[in-house]
């Protein structure tokens, strides 16, 4: 595909402009060329990145490839969340593992409209809502140019990893190059220098995560982004993960009574880092410890974790080291949980349940004769 971009303006010839002319020694900066060959018809692709500089023809290339009407454009109403506002037809599921998919995962954020978002929120709802109505053609203009480098790293590559399920065709317009080898799109074509090359091969930077034991200090850092309201677990040994120094990942250890298991909760991944599948090797690796006995009781324990988020129950479902082992479409009677209580503590009003979400249960089962 080979493609010739031609913009002209008015020539002005004010004062200021003329003076601009003869000390600059610019003559035509009333036109603007561009020639790029694109061989990409000989391709079987799905992600195209078209990066440069501001001013250097990506937006016209991208109306080249495809045309004006595909390129990415969402009018999100005002006073509706976003839970319900992406793919009002699609079903709950799509729409909540599209939203995780791309990096969304913190429920509250679901419940706010579009417009309250943070950039970073703003930008992964956009690439959600893309997921879940599927285009066979979309242009993305400035992508990742609105958010933080950390966030359009990692929301590159959760977009790639999302998208290339599908069966569309995404360009990609950049002016940013450190989200290559993040994207690892099927081509690229630099507007800065005219170069087309095929699909990325460059490594992606590894993703170091340490993690460290600590008590409940780090949690009010993650508790805003857990979909969950409740007390600290009685007697819980905290873990944190850290990458180049920063706490990304939150995870609470407690055992379940007679030393039978260990049970896992609170676990919390921070929104610029959600979509680079650290939450779930952050959560093997602790069980993992905890299977060959390393935690406080020097017992080797299983874990176990009752979960009622979407995107967790997904993924757990998916590997090969969990199991499920119970699911609960909806709490018990809080009544009756109230009155057992009352009976048993005398003078206390409490009650558990009466809720509807659907807490799912998985076992950490390495190391576990299964027969």
């Amino acid at each position: 595909m080979r493609i010739n971009v031609e913009h002209a303006c008015s020539d002005f010839e004010s004062y200021r402009a003329a003076r601009t002319k003869s000390l600059f020694n610019v003559d035509d900066a009333n036109r603007f060329s561009l020639e790029a060959i694109l061989p990409i018809e000989e391709l079987d692709w799905s992600l195209g990145l078209i990066v440069g500089p501001s001013g250097s023809g990506k937006t016209s290339l991208g109306q080249a490839i495809f045309s004006q009407d595909r390129f990415l454009q969402f009018e999100w109403p005002d006073h509706k969340p976003i839970i319900d506002a992406i793919a009002p037809d699609a079903s709950f599921d799509d729409v909540v593992g599209a939203l995780s998919a791309v990096g969304l995962g913190s429920v509250p954020s679901w419940l706010r409209p579009y417009t309250v978002l943070s950039n970073g929120e703003k930008f992964r709802a956009d690439l959600a809502r893309v997921i879940c109505e599927r285009p066979t053609e979309v242009v993305i203009d400035e992508f990742t140019s609105v958010v933080d480098r950390q966030i359009a790293k990692v929301g590159a590559l959760a977009f790639s990893k999302a998208w290339r399920k599908t069966q569309g065709k995404a360009v990609l317009l950049s002016c940013h190059y450190d989200i290559v080898e993040w994207l690892q799109p099927d081509w690229i074509f630099d507007t800065a220098t005219g170069e087309f090359t095929g699909r990325c091969h460059r490594q992606r930077p590894p993703i170091t995560l340490e993690i460290r034991q600590t008590g409940w200090e780090w949690w009010p850092y993650f508790e805003p982004h857990h979909y969950l309201k409740v007390p600290n677990a009685i007697a819980a040994r905290c873990y944190v993960g850290f990458i180049d120094g920063a706490p990304v990942a939150h995870l609470a250890m407690s055992t379940r009574p007679g030393l039978t298991e260990g049970r896992a909760c609170r676990l919390v991944v921070m929104p610029e880092w959600q979509g680079a599948g650290i939450g779930l090797r952050f959560l093997n690796a602790v069980c993992a410890a905890w299977r060959r006995g390393q935690n406080p009781y020097a017992m080797p324990l299983p874990t176990l974790i009752n979960t009622s988020h979407p995107g967790l129950i997904r993924a757990l479902r998916r590997h090969p080291l969990w199991a499920q082992v119970s699911a609960s479409l909806y709490g018990s009677a809080k009544a009756r949980s109230a009155d057992a209580i009352s009976r048993s503590a005398g003078r206390i009003k409490a009650g558990y349940g009466g809720h509807f979400r659907a807490a799912q249960g998985f076992r950490y089962v390495e190391g576990i004769d299964l027969r």
